[in-house]
């Protein structure tokens, strides 16, 4: 037989029982792998078992139940008394209004003022938001015994209401920055530090919210205020 053939041969023989190792030694760290993962998730359900056993953790979970149901209870309670929407209401309900609820802003608006219809579309988008206050609106044409009461000169004007008590009021835009363009985050800045309402965390915002409309309102014929 020929030196070489029988070198060649041999070496052969040589590399495929070192390629039959290496599977068999990969072949076993497969196997490792695989059991140590079983154990692994088995080692998982056995805590996951001891923590929905844990007492401590059930009686967070029931305080976390309890309280979510207090919650929606004070929130039906207060829909009830009209939260979550801006309402117009009449001069006989106004005292029932303004005193039912904790806090209320009232907006005294006029129907053929223009800043008063953009202060409707702000109060409307905030409403909803400000559940724990109430929104409403009056007609000052016919509320003629509330508006001398109130001393109201100004149309839009808004009135913020601590149990049926004045605290505060916005005349106009004069604290909006006296234009129509104002955003509705300016409005809920200033009634947020007037302590009417509470800061909200939003994730999004619409372009009016931050911005203010970029929408042609008509003006009125006065550019600071509507007078009534």
């Amino acid at each position: 037989m020929d030196p070489n053939s029988v070198k060649s041969t041999l070496s052969n023989l040589a590399f495929g029982n070192v390629m039959a190792a290496a599977a068999r030694d990969y072949q076993k760290e497969l196997l490792a792998h695989e059991k140590g993962q079983a154990s692994s998730s088995v080692n998982e359900e056995v805590d996951l078992d001891e923590l929905m056993d844990d007492p401590e953790l059930e009686k967070l979970h029931a305080d976390r139940i309890a309280a979510l149901k207090k919650e929606a209870e004070k929130r039906q309670e207060l829909k009830m008394q009209g939260h979550g929407e801006y309402r117009e209401i009449t001069e006989a309900d106004f005292l029932g209004e303004v005193t039912g609820s904790e806090k209320v802003v009232c907006h005294f608006y006029h129907r053929e003022f223009y800043r008063c219809k953009i202060m409707d579309k702000h109060l409307k988008s905030l409403a909803p938001r400000h559940f724990k206050t109430k929104f409403i609106k009056l007609d000052a044409e016919n509320a003629p015994f509330f508006i001398t009461k109130l001393g109201i000169k100004t149309l839009p004007c808004v009135i913020l209401f601590r149990k049926g008590v004045a605290t505060d009021r916005l005349v106009g835009f004069q604290d909006l920055g006296g234009k129509d363009d104002f955003a509705t985050r300016t409005l809920e800045s200033f009634l947020v530090k007037k302590g009417i309402i509470e800061e909200n965390k939003r994730e999004e915002e619409d372009d009016d919210y931050l911005e203010g409309s970029r929408r042609t309102v008509r003006s009125s014929m006065n550019p600071d205020s509507d007078s009534d």
